[in-house]
């Protein structure tokens, strides 16, 4: 149960920045049914992906940017969330996915949505217990 929970909540942040980021997209059907038969799957597999980049590679990016971190009082870490969506659409491209992140702007954007969706979801779950 926990892990269905983690994976939605990661699929309602990205689905969030999808829909406000113009530079993150999922390639295919723009409108009605088609587009949600479409993108559902899609959206699951970028989430379930994301979420094993950010369980694997953001603790060490962490700890090898504590300096830069304590330098820019924690902004740093707008750019290892940037990073790792950036990285997730870089280790999605060979496939059949479509998911798509242009620029680093974009991904900065992307990345801030993310977290802060995510965080807001985690905390209704945690509230309804």
């Amino acid at each position: 149960m926990r892990f269905l929970t983690w994976l939605l909540t990661n699929a309602v942040a990205l689905a969030v920045a999808l829909w406000l980021v113009p530079g993150i997209w999922l390639g295919g059907p723009t409108s009605g049914s088609e587009e949600i038969k479409h993108k559902l799957w899609r959206l699951i597999v970028v989430a379930l992906i994301l979420g094993i980049v950010n369980y694997l590679v953001k603790p060490v990016m962490k700890v090898l940017s504590i300096p830069f971190i304590i330098l820019t009082l924690g902004l740093f870490l707008l750019v290892i969330n940037a990073a790792m969506l950036g990285l997730t659409a870089w280790i999605l491209s060979g496939t059949d996915v479509g998911f798509h992140v242009d620029g680093f702007w974009a991904a900065v954007l992307g990345g801030l949505i993310i977290a802060v969706v995510g965080a807001v979801v985690r905390r209704a779950l945690e509230d309804e217990r």
